[in-house]
This record gives structure tokens, C-alpha cells and sequence, in this order.
């Protein structure tokens, strides 16, 4: 009876580890390379593409809670779009970066059933941050956890010119006024130590 008994408690130990682990925070460091925004800008004769390189950022996130904090910081002036005088007038008079230098997104909270392996389609809360202004927002998103990495993908619309930017439509070439953000960030994760 023996082995069964050492059986049983092996058994048990796991399930209490795996229990500790899912109970535990974990701390997502971004990978620069794994991390971008982009946006897609609709045109009555073109469509614009931009991206915009990541500049900071990590999260902490509770599996037990749904809990999810940090901030990710992007640079506002890194903004391409595959036309250099485009992009100098998106600085310049859009995004107005010499006073607006960051684009930055706090997390909040997670709606939704995150699985500790694979992939989770969830609601995400938090506070983005563009031209000098703070705007609430939940965003769809998928979210996936293999061992230690993580990657999340999200696609949302900002309505720019209700928030306080200029269109940059000049004469017959018109753009609508919002935009389609594109979201996609990765790396690692490892548990947070208890205090």
C-alpha cells in the first residue's frame, strides 16, 4: 500500500502547486520586438498604414482576480506611415508631439475566463492616453499564455476627432475621423513573489 500512498501525496502536492501557481500574480515583460501598435486610417482614395515603435512597459496580471495593472508606453513620434511629409504633418498637426510625446495604455481589469495554457478571448478595461488626454475603454482582445511567454492581440476604433485632434483632410482628399487601432504585445512571465 505503500506506493500508493506516496502516489496520492505526490498527486496532491501537484495539485497544490498548481493550484499556488495560477493562485499568483504574474509579472509580463514586454519584448520590444514582439511589441507594436499600428492604426488604419480609411481615405476616399487611399488607405493609410502606420506603425509606431514601443517605448516602455510591464504588466502584472491575477488569473484568480482578473486583476491587471502596469502601463505600456509607446513613442508618439515614431509614427510611420510610408510617406515622410504625411508623417511630419501627423506630428506637427495631429498627434501634435512636441507637446504630446507618449501614447501610453493602463490596464484595469479583465472580463472573461483567462486560461492558464493556450489561447482566451477577453474584455479588456483601462485608461489610454493620446494628445494630453486620458479616455476610458474596454477592447477585445486574445490573449495567450505558453509556459514562461505571453502574447495578446487587440483591435479597437479611436474616434480622434471627437477626442480633440485634427483631421488631416485637405481639399478633395478626405479621411474619416477615427481610426483603427491595431495592438499586438509579447514576452515573458514569471510569478510575482507573495509580500
Amino acid at each position: 500500500m505503500k506506493p500508493l500512498t506516496s502516489l496520492a501525496n505526490s498527486a496532491a502536492i501537484a495539485v497544490l502547486f498548481c493550484l499556488s501557481a495560477t493562485a499568483q500574480e504574474s509579472a509580463l515583460r514586454c519584448d520590444a520586438a514582439q511589441t507594436k501598435a499600428g492604426i488604419v486610417l480609411e481615405g476616399n482614395f487611399h488607405t493609410v498604414h502606420g506603425t509606431w515603435a514601443f517605448k516602455r512597459g510591464e504588466l502584472r496580471f491575477d488569473l484568480v482576480t482578473n486583476a491587471i495593472s502596469g502601463e505600456l508606453v509607446f513613442d508618439a513620434a515614431s509614427g510611420k506611415t510610408g510617406n515622410d511629409t504625411r508623417d511630419k504633418k501627423m506630428n506637427k498637426d495631429v498627434l501634435e508631439t512636441d507637446r504630446y510625446p507618449e501614447i501610453t495604455f493602463r490596464p484595469s481589469h479583465v472580463d472573461g475566463k483567462v486560461a492558464t495554457l493556450g489561447a482566451s478571448t477577453v474584455q479588456i478595461k483601462g485608461i489610454f492616453g493620446i494628445h494630453g488626454s486620458e479616455h476610458e475603454i474596454t477592447v477585445p482582445a486574445e490573449v495567450k499564455f505558453e509556459g514562461e511567454h505571453w502574447s495578446a492581440s487587440v483591435h479597437f476604433t479611436v474616434p480622434y476627432a471627437k477626442w480633440g485632434m485634427k483631421n488631416p483632410s485637405v481639399f478633395f482628399l478626405r479621411v474619416q475621423d477615427t481610426v483603427e487601432v491595431e495592438f499586438s504585445a509579447g514576452g515573458s512571465r514569471s510569478p510575482v513573489a507573495s509580500k
